[in-house]
Order: structure tokens, then sequence, then C-alpha cells
């Protein structure tokens, strides 16, 4: 290639690498926009440190206005532990658990100890063993009670938070991913089926509206849809309601589309180091 050619190849390179930093930067920018644009300004909360995009903001700002020190955290979808709702909670030295069935990409109790702070459960989550494997998950780490469950499954999400209340599991807050295609007030839900298996198009979950009806016959209140890709719901129970006066009732409000667009790098490449140092240091604090 001579020293013309080299150049311009140079120059697009160039090019593309500041272009692609503007669309992150415009990425960015327009969501966190998007945010403030939305009837609920509790989507300006959001933010991002391990979850897949503004939902740790929101899950640290309801659990402040909770006043809940060091609580309990369940997580029902992991995938390989890099990327979840509850991941920054064990960083901020919560006791909690996650159950999936994929092998996570780090060791979770490097230093070996019998008595923990956290567990992983393998095992494929089904509404017929979901109260078991619970039980199983609070004795590990030495707790009755749980007060943030998160479930991202991609399928019987619903049903599994049915099967939970009917049994009189009520954490204080719940998130779980909702089928924004479904705008309110469809009532929306795939059918059951224990072998349920993902196909990445828009059969899956349960509408938002869905949701609600279920969840406020249970004692809960809606507290905002995550705004930046718009696929987590986030409910605390009515006890608490008076902590959020910025939140509207509106669910037209609350509400926030799917914007599940693949999102550029957000600061270096995951560590599966950072973890394990993340829950070595956990069990440190064992009781």
């Amino acid at each position: 290639m001579d020293a013309n050619a080299l150049d311009k190849m140079n120059s697009y390179l160039n090019h593309m690498h500041v272009a692609t930093h503007l669309l992150a930067h415009s990425t960015i920018y327009t969501n966190n926009k998007r945010a403030s644009d939305y009837g609920n300004p509790f989507n300006n909360y959001g933010k991002k440190a391990f979850s897949q995009t503004d939902e740790d903001g929101l899950t640290f700002e309801i659990v402040k206005r909770l006043g809940i020190q060091k609580g309990v955290f369940a997580e029902f979808g992991v995938g390989n532990g890099f990327e979840n709702n509850t991941l920054a909670l064990a960083a901020a030295k919560w006791r909690g658990f996650w159950v999936g069935n994929e092998d996570l990409a780090f060791n979770p109790n490097p230093m070996g100890e019998e008595k923990v702070n956290f567990t992983y459960i393998q095992d494929f989550i089904t509404r017929g063993n979901v109260l078991d494997l619970i039980r199983r998950g609070k004795e590990a780490i030495s707790r009755d009670t749980i007060d943030l469950i998160s479930i991202d499954l991609d399928g019987n999400d619903i049903y599994l938070v049915d099967e939970m209340l009917t049994n009189g599991i009520f954490p204080k807050i719940l998130i779980v991913e909702y089928n924004a295609k479904f705008i309110p007030p469809i009532d929306w839900k795939i059918d059951y089926d224990d072998n349920n298996v993902w196909r990445h198009d828009d059969y899956m979950g349960a509408s938002l509206m869905a949701y609600c009806n279920l969840l406020t016959q249970n004692g809960y209140f809606l507290v905002c849809c995550n705004s930046f890709s718009g696929s987590n719901a986030f409910f605390v129970k009515n006890e608490y309601r008076s902590f959020f006066p910025d939140v509207p009732d509106d669910i037209d409000r609350l509400w926030c589309a799917p914007m599940y667009l693949p999102t550029l790098n957000y600061g270096h490449p995951q560590s599966a180091r950072v973890i394990e140092i993340i829950f070595r240091d956990l069990h440190k604090d064992v009781d």
C-alpha cells in the first residue's frame, strides 16, 4: 500500500473513531434527555454501574428513600454474573443470592468460606421449584427475609412473581422485566411453559399493565420503568408510598418505550477480578 493510500485509510479510521465516540455521547445525552422528557421525574436518578443500563441508580435511590442499610437481595436470571440488577448491591455490602442456569464467569466465593454472605444456585427456574430455591438461598446466607427481588428470565417471570406472592413472599422492592411492546392499557403475558426458552423475539414476559394489575392487588405501587432501555419496572410496597411524592400515579406517565439497541462500551471492559474482590470483601463480614 502506498503512502497516499495509507494516509487515506488512517484518516478514515480516525473519522470512524471520532464518529463512534460522538455516537456514544449522543446516545447517552439523548437517553438522559429522554429521562427528563418522561412524565416521571424519578427517571432522572438513573445511573449505570453493573446494570444493563440505568437501573442501578434507580435502585439506589429507592433503597435510600426506604432507609435500607446493607439489606438482602435475590436475583433470578443473572447471565454470567457480569451484568445484572444486584451486583451493585453486593458491592455496597448487601447480602444475597442469585439463581440462574448459566456458569458464572468468576468465583463468587474465592476464599472458600463455609459461612457466606452470598451464594449462587445454578438451576433452571420454574414455577414448581422457585419457592425451594428461595428457601435454599436464604438458608445459605443465614437470612429469613429478602428486601429486594429482581427477576429477568425473558419468559415465565410474571408466573414466578405470582407464585411468590401467593406463598407470602413480599419483598419491599420488586424489579421485573416487562415487555414494553405492549403499551398500557394492554394486559398481556405469554402462556406458562416449564421449558420456555426465549427465541430473541417479542414472545417474552408480560406487559407493564399485567404486572400492575397483579402487584397492585398485592399491595405494591409502580415507582418507575427505566427510561434508558424500557426493560425493567420497579415496584415498592404501598406502605412506602409517601416516600415518593414525585412519582405520578398515571401508568401512561410511568411506562417507558422499548429501546433495545445494543449499547456501546461504557467505561473499561468488565473484569472477573473486580467482581471476585467484591464478593471476597462481602464474605469477610459474616456474623
